[in-house]
């Protein structure tokens, strides 16, 4: 099976269910930030020393294909049919038990951080700001289309945990974080 369709040579794409929407569309733009985020994850992957923050980003990755497919497949009566899986609450709680498992882990928060720190976690920083972008495209798609909410709770969620992630690995590889110095 060749990779190339040919289909797209003219700027337009195919959602689920076959509806054409030309490249730059915002549904378009929104399901493919989600896959830049995942992408992203999968380079911090190769930094992260944590066993237990691997395995929550394997974790996202498989829920980020769930939601990118909830985002190319519109909710409208034809695509019922298709029976794909959507974003669902259960998401959001893991993601707010994660959170509220690593923030145990961590020395309270009294002051803004930079990003940095280890290699791994600047990494992680980086997919939140893309996470946080991602939720932006979203709320864009949601002004003209209907988006499924759990999407961009899951999002704001993620953001959050990538965050704690962060801050967690550059603990566990002996990095402080970095006081916000206003007045360097």
């Amino acid at each position: 099976m060749k990779i190339y369709t040919k289909t797209g040579d003219k700027g337009d794409t195919s959602l689920f269910g076959g509806e054409r929407v030309q490249k730059n569309h915002q549904r378009i733009n929104a399901y493919g930030t989600v896959d830049e985020l995942n992408a992203f994850i999968g380079l911090a992957l190769t930094e992260i020393k944590s066993d237990e923050v691997r395995n929550i980003l394997i974790d996202l990755q498989n829920k980020l294909f769930i939601v990118g497919s909830d985002l190319a497949t519109p909710e409208n009566e034809k695509n019922k049919k298709l029976n794909i899986i959507r974003t669902s609450e259960e998401f959001i709680k893991k993601a707010e038990s994660d959170i509220d498992n690593f923030t145990e882990k961590l020395d309270e928060l009294r002051n803004f951080i930079l990003p940095g720190g280890s290699k791994g976690s600047a990494m992680l920083h980086v997919c939140r700001t893309i996470c946080r972008r991602a939720e932006r495209e979203i709320v864009a798609l949601k002004n003209s289309e209907k988006v499924n909410q759990n999407i961009l709770i899951f999002l704001n969620r993620i953001s959050d945990l990538l965050f704690v992630l962060s801050r967690y690995e550059n603990k566990v590889s002996n990095f402080p974080d970095t006081i916000w110095n206003p007045h360097p």
